[in-house]
């Protein structure tokens, strides 16, 4: 394992992997932790503010470019920032099973599924982990 790659990254990618992995430590922490409480509310803005960050900064990312210079994934940031306000507003209501499944969907979905596919050969937290060596482009530049 190596931190390399990723250092070596540009800024909005280092902020998105940042922001997801303190996302996934804190939704495991939520799904652990009692609901309904002061810590719980308090941590899950902190993680709704953080998933916005994760799925905003994934618009600056082009390395895999399925639709122009977007792919599957940013349809599901898309996803996020819509779900997000929706959870949140859920709870605001008191609609404490419709945030539950929201907001489950969301950690499953968005940190854990996406979070997988960035273990795939080529990609930057591939290396990380595996402390392989591969080229990281940008599909919507030219001679990458």
């Amino acid at each position: 394992m190596t931190l390399a790659p990723l250092l070596a990254a540009p800024s909005y990618v280092i902020v998105h992997a940042v922001a997801a992995m303190a996302a996934f430590v804190l939704g495991l922490i939520q799904l652990a932790a009692p609901k309904g409480t002061l810590p719980h509310r308090t941590i899950g803005w902190i993680w709704v503010i953080l998933m916005a960050v994760v799925a905003a900064s994934s618009f600056l990312i082009h390395t895999i470019c399925t639709f122009g210079p977007f792919s599957i994934i940013h349809g599901l940031s898309l996803v996020t920032l819509i779900a997000l306000p929706m959870g949140v507003a859920h709870a605001r209501a008191h609609r404490v099973g419709r945030h539950k499944r929201t907001m489950t969907l969301l950690f499953a979905g968005a940190l854990v599924v996406a979070g997988i596919f960035t273990l795939s050969p080529g990609r930057i937290m591939h290396d990380v982990v595996f402390g392989t060596v591969s080229t990281h482009g940008d599909c919507t530049r030219t001679g990458a």
